[in-house]
């Protein structure tokens, strides 16, 4: 499975901005999707997941009413709509796929992951 993100930019906070994740190759193997983010000096933290299937979906404390993901199984893309954008904000998105050889869904976790995209820069002025 390859991924490819896109999306990204320079924001006003306040604003909003949808980023997206194509899918290619095994798609038929995802199970979940998610999306992380990395600021600078910071770990790479969970930000929110979706499963391929079902849309299930679980987001983190701090996006939680701000941000919403979605997928389009025809065009094998995932979106994080992320509205109200704060300075926080600001990060090197990527998005990840698990596996359906998974057994047990670790979705909050990077370790949880098998495939990964190449990010794409999000940046919120204040």
């Amino acid at each position: 499975v390859q991924l490819q993100a896109s999306g990204g930019g320079l924001v006003q906070a306040g604003g909003s901005l949808r980023v997206s994740c194509a899918a290619s190759g095994r798609t038929f193997s995802i199970y979940y999707m998610g999306w992380f983010r990395q600021a600078p000096g910071k770990e790479r933290e969970f930000v929110a997941s979706i499963t391929w299937s079902g849309g299930s979906t679980v987001y983190a404390d701090s996006v939680k009413g701000r941000f919403t993901i979605s997928r389009d199984n025809a065009k094998n893309t995932m979106y994080l709509q992320m509205n109200s954008l704060k300075p926080e904000d600001t990060a090197v998105y990527y998005c990840a796929a698990g596996d359906r050889s998974r057994i047990i869904p670790t979705v909050i976790h990077h370790y949880g992951y098998d495939y990964w995209g190449q990010g794409t820069q999000v940046t919120v002025s204040s």
